[in-house]
């Protein structure tokens, strides 16, 4: 039966920011040492004192990272870690040891261990090492996680979509992405380009390896070098310790670089290297590293044009545009609005705990005439712009059906739909079909208002419409309803 500090291991530990470390090792002032130097760094600290407990410590407890003890009355180190990576091939072990010498370096490393230090240890590169290699492992586990919810999201059936220049899209798709070939990514802002990225990789032999999206147009032109291929430690003011740039943080899999026409010649001619060679400098580094990662580059900019004006290379642009996948606006796929609405529906209704029937399916929709001015708009901002109207539709929404008064003013506006002028005020001659709608509506309505004497409920019945779409058509109007002379 595991002892009370174990079992009681990961309640007490909840409450720590940086991690749970397990200490192996006989000598109680190495212990000791070890629990206030990485107690102060904010980390909980387990010990043991021999091999056996050590083991039945990690067995019972769960640990970010050990520190183990190479030489042991009871075990030895090795024969602890080779028993600890035959249950568990993740968790960081570093092996500590008085009796330092390469071979036993070595061995200890091909047995399994992720570092390795002498006594006496330096404390501050210790702790460097325990952060960069929790890091490292965090950044692993949600890499998998990623892989994971890409494989289930990004796969083609949650891809929404039945116009057939979606279709074509998706058949181009289902044929590329087995390939290894670069990929040109083409559409306006909010077509969903990095969602067919996402889609490519999540379809392709690369799926199990990292997916790296890159935004370039959002990195400071004085960091993008480094940011893209990593730095080593004195590059410049502030690089105090090596890191890898995002091509090596792919490696193997797929890197996806978004507004790809905002790159300078400079960083052009750098990635154009990066694609011939398929290897990189770090920043301040005067050596090469392989690099096996498929790119996808995606812009919402014309590169051709780009390229006769001279702000693209031509030659970096047909080496990007093996395959040039051209998304669709919005305004070109009006079938598929119906099905998309009906998807973010589903999707933001769950998230909301809102309007959803006994087997999870949302209940929502919008009323016959605020679909039609969802239909008739051009949706500028395309998809992105449809999922957060239909977003704030969910927010606002106090019942099953959604009134118009809920879309967004500079949609109902865009549209035509106005309130009426006062004082019979004639429309414009640009008037919208939707503007001449509105005001014919408009005038019908107070015209049977004044004929009911403004009872709205008989007004409802004359029109043959039910109360509250009435109710709904005389705020978005802007319609001034009289009252009833009192006792009527």
């Amino acid at each position: 039966m595991p002892d009370l500090d174990s079992v009681t291991a990961t309640a007490s530990d909840a409450s720590s920011s940086r991690g749970r470390i397990l200490v192996i090792d006989d000598e109680a002032d190495i212990r000791e040492s070890f629990e206030t130097l990485l107690e102060l760094e904010g980390y909980t600290v387990h010990t043991a004192e021999n091999a056996t407990e050590g083991l039945k410590k990690f067995e019972a407890g769960v640990y970010d990272l050990i520190l183990l003890d190479l030489m042991m009355p009871d075990k030895s180190g090795l024969e602890v870690l080779d028993d600890i990576r035959r249950r568990d091939k993740e968790t960081p072990i570093f092996l500590i040891t008085a009796y330092g010498s390469i071979e036993v370096a070595v061995e200890a490393l091909k047995s399994g261990a992720n570092d390795y230090f002498s006594k006496p240890w330096d404390n501050e590169k210790l702790i460097i090492e325990i952060e960069r290699q929790l890091a490292r492992t965090r950044l692993e586990q949600e890499n998998r996680e990623l892989r994971r919810a890409l494989k289930q999201r990004y796969s083609f059936p949650n891809i929404v979509g039945k116009s057939e220049r979606m279709l074509r899209v998706l058949d181009l798709v289902t044929q590329v992405a087995p390939s290894k070939s670069n990929i040109l990514i083409t559409g306006e802002t909010g077509t969903g380009k990095e969602l067919i990225a996402k889609a490519i990789h999540a379809n392709s032999p690369r799926a199990d390896q990292p997916f790296v999206g890159v935004n370039s147009s959002s990195m400071p032109p004085d960091l993008i070098e480094s940011t893209l291929f990593g730095h080593v430690k004195g590059a410049f003011t502030g690089a105090i310790a090596n890191r890898k740039g995002y091509f090596e943080t792919a490696n193997r899999g797929t890197i996806f670089l978004d507004e790809i026409g905002t790159l300078t010649l400079d960083m052009q001619v750098k990635l154009l290297r990066v694609l011939q060679e398929r290897e990189l400098m770090p920043v301040g580094s005067t050596e090469t590293i392989k690099v096996d990662v498929r790119i996808l580059a995606a812009t919402n900019a014309d590169l051709a044009k780009m390229v006769e004006d001279g702000r693209f290379r031509q030659d970096l642009y047909y080496r990007l545009n093996v395959i040039n996948l051209a998304l669709p606006p919005m305004r070109d796929r009006k079938e598929d609005i119906p099905i998309l609405i009906e998807h973010f529906f589903q999707v933001y209704c769950k998230d909301n705990d809102k309007f959803m029937d006994a087997q999870g399916r949302s209940t929502l929709k919008f009323e016959p005439e605020a679909m039609h001015i969802l239909m008739d708009y051009t949706w500028p901002g395309n998809v992105r712009e449809l999922e957060n109207a239909v977003e704030r539709a969910v927010v606002l929404a106090v019942s099953e059906t959604v009134p118009v008064s809920v879309l967004p003013d500079y949609i109902l506006h865009s549209t035509g739909v106005r309130i009426p002028r006062e004082g019979g005020e004639a429309l414009p001659a640009d008037a919208s079909l939707f503007e001449i709608m509105a005001d014919f509506e408009a005038r019908k309505i107070t015209e049977v208002l004044d004929a009911v004497n403004h009872s709205q409920t008989d007004a409802a019945a004359r029109l043959k419409i039910p109360l509250s779409t009435l109710n709904q058509k005389i705020k978005r109007l802007g319609i001034q309803v009289k009252r009833k002379p009192s006792g009527a």
